[in-house]
């Protein structure tokens, strides 16, 4: 089958190839057709798109993984816009935005603007989604791990907790998230010098 160059259909086949590249670590192929899917549908759909956002997203991701922070900054930004004029204020891909930008503050060590991002992705979760749905425990995890690293290990736990109890009511006993959970949780107990309570939770996690 034979299909026009700018075709949308050809930019999903792109995006999908990017999608396999990225997850295999080939960064720069990935990014090659990434940007071969950026380009159809720029010319062949409307400027505030869903899967415009989603093209700008799959790059700043990628970008996000090759450390590259400030072009991940540039894509997330660029899709964020277009979901902010597209969707309403509390649909899950917005959130999903905001999630991905604290993830790149948090890589540059911006802890305190990673907690912004990371809560307003929790705000609109907490609205749109049950609340025994896994965005929850990564979403709780996220906020946690944001106040460890700025040094509130108190509202780290309380955060982490929480992460715990719906992961705990949602997956299987030996899923390897419980087990990271209980990791990040002996590491803030270790942070606060409470030994015992740290080993404690790293036995779990095993």
């Amino acid at each position: 089958i034979s299909l026009p160059p700018n075709h949308p259909s050809l930019a999903t086949s792109y995006n999908n190839i990017g999608g396999v590249y990225a997850n295999m670590g080939e960064y720069s192929k990935a990014l090659e057709y990434y940007e071969k899917d950026l380009k159809i549908t720029l010319k062949s759909l409307p400027p505030t798109h869903p899967n415009l956002a989603t093209s700008y997203s799959c790059i700043g991701e990628v970008y996000n993984d090759m450390g590259e922070y400030s072009k991940a900054l540039e894509y997330y930004e660029k899709s964020l816009k277009i979901r902010e004029k597209a969707l309403p204020p509390t649909h899950p891909d917005l959130a999903n935005c905001y999630s991905n930008l604290g993830s790149v503050f948090d890589r540059m060590g911006q802890y305190s603007k990673a907690l912004e991002y990371y809560e307003k992705a929790f705000r609109i979760y907490q609205q749109a989604l049950p609340s025994n749905h896994p965005h929850m425990v990564s979403s709780y995890s996220n906020i946690a791990l944001a106040h460890k690293n700025i040094g509130q290990y108190t509202e780290a736990l309380s955060k982490f907790e929480m992460a715990l109890k719906v992961g705990c009511a949602i997956l299987h006993t030996n899923h390897p998230e419980l087990g990271t959970l209980y990791n990040s949780m002996g590491s803030v107990y270790f942070s606060m010098s409470n030994f015992p309570k740290a080993l404690e939770l790293y036995k779990k996690a095993l």
